[in-house]
């Protein structure tokens, strides 16, 4: 069997042993493993996205380099970004921004939620089923519609609309205010008219367009909580957001291991599971398992202003912290070990953003491996990934804590 991957969002090439052929169909650049077909599920199963965003193709043994062309043609239009988030993820999440929190941003603004069918959003229902306790002044909600004989339209509550007169205003007062001459995409004119009339952006966006989507709400100056997987800290669109505190981490999932609901299409995998009905899944639903998943916000929330004391509370030692061989910055392989006692430039883990206080840390870069500059002169040259002792190592971030943190220590 032959195993064929196509890159969505950007070229990609996933190192696996066999015999690999290099095609240009259509731009895309693609790597066609002549493996076994237990090639297929290991990759699957290791996948993150936007990674994880890709369509397999099992060709039989033989097939012609014109068929595989045209069958990768037509896998790439259909880009499985659907990923319903679950209403418990939801919850965790909003309960630090929501009237439960010392502040609530939600109270007197308008929340777009421009992603979500509200069929099977539960960021829709989310707002519907709590709009009098959040205060909101509107819910807005619009998605992309993949069927080009269907049209697109925008559901909305309003408040003081209380259209079944029951005395609330919920799920059960939603208008169809209007159908969109678009497919609901958020990039169309009409999505981004209705942005510019939102105060706040809560959604699951397409995975393969992230980089885009963030974009779009910097360029509209819009608060936003929305989902994406934790490799996205280190883009070069997304980690000078980060290190100019722009953008931070949420509160909850922190890099962790989710299943998502997906649409019934989905062809069934080895990162596919069929609810049965416990532990939370719906019988007969298809979940997809995603990897490294966490929030983005540019929202404030007490957990960020938390002052992060390591676990192992440790004073440097020069014998025991090693430099890199290529960058002026001791490295850290666990945050738990960062010494308390040390102001000099430490490289550590991307998964130091969870515990990150801007009041007590300052982020000073990330290694060139990520970037061109993005080490801001602490690269000494030669090989960009961080080098301890001859040996590369993981992607860093560059950190140094502050003189001074918001308890005078």
């Amino acid at each position: 069997m032959t195993c064929c991957r196509i890159g969505v969002s950007r070229p990609l090439i996933l190192s696996v042993r066999g015999d690999i052929k290099h095609l240009q169909p259509c731009g895309w650049r693609v790597a066609i493993y002549l493996n076994k077909p237990t090639i297929s599920q290991n990759i699957v199963l290791n996948l993150q996205p936007p990674d994880f965003l890709v369509v397999f193709v099992l060709l039989s043994q033989g097939a012609s380099v014109a068929n595989t062309t045209s069958a990768l043609t037509s896998a790439r239009k259909k880009k499985n970004d659907e990923f319903y988030t679950q209403r418990s993820d939801i919850e965790k999440e909003l309960n630090n921004y929501n009237h439960l929190s010392k502040h609530n941003h939600f109270k007197d603004k308008v929340v777009f939620c421009n992603c979500d069918d509200p069929t099977e959003s539960n960021f829709f229902k989310y707002f519907a089923d709590n709009f009098s306790a959040l205060g909101l002044k509107k819910l807005i909600c619009t998605h992309y519609e993949p069927d080009e004989n269907k049209k697109s339209y925008v559901l909305t509550i309003t408040r003081g609309r209380d259209i079944n007169n029951d005395g609330k205003t919920n799920r059960h007062d939603v208008e169809k205010t209007e159908m969109l001459f678009s497919n609901g995409d958020f990039r169309s004119p009409e999505c981004i008219e209705l942005l510019k009339q939102s105060d706040i952006v809560c959604t699951n966006p397409p995975f393969s367009l992230f980089r885009e989507y963030v974009a779009q709400l910097m360029e509209y100056n819009k608060k936003f909580l929305i989902i994406g997987n934790q490799n996205a800290i280190i883009y070069k669109e997304i980690f000078p957001l980060i290190k100019e505190n722009k953008i931070w981490l949420g509160c909850t999932m922190n890099g962790s291991n989710r299943w998502f609901r997906v649409p019934d299409n989905y062809e069934n995998s080895p990162a596919i599971k069929i609810g049965d009905g416990q532990d939370g899944f719906e019988k007969g639903v298809k979940y997809c398992f995603v990897k490294a998943v966490v929030w983005f916000t540019n929202m404030d929330c007490q957990k960020r202003h938390e002052e992060f004391i390591p676990r192992n509370y440790k004073n440097f030692n020069e014998s025991e912290y090693q430099k890199y061989d290529n960058y002026d910055a001791i490295n850290i392989d666990n945050v738990n070990d960062i010494p308390v006692d040390y102001y000099g430039v430490l490289g550590v883990p991307i998964t130091f953003l969870h515990k990150h206080n801007p009041e007590q840390f300052e982020i000073i870069g990330a290694t060139e491996s990520e970037g061109k500059g993005f080490s801001c002169g602490i690269w000494r040259g030669g090989i960009a990934q961080p080098v301890v002792n001859g040996k590369r190592i993981f992607k860093r971030l560059f950190i140094r804590r502050k003189k001074e943190t918001k308890n005078g220590n």
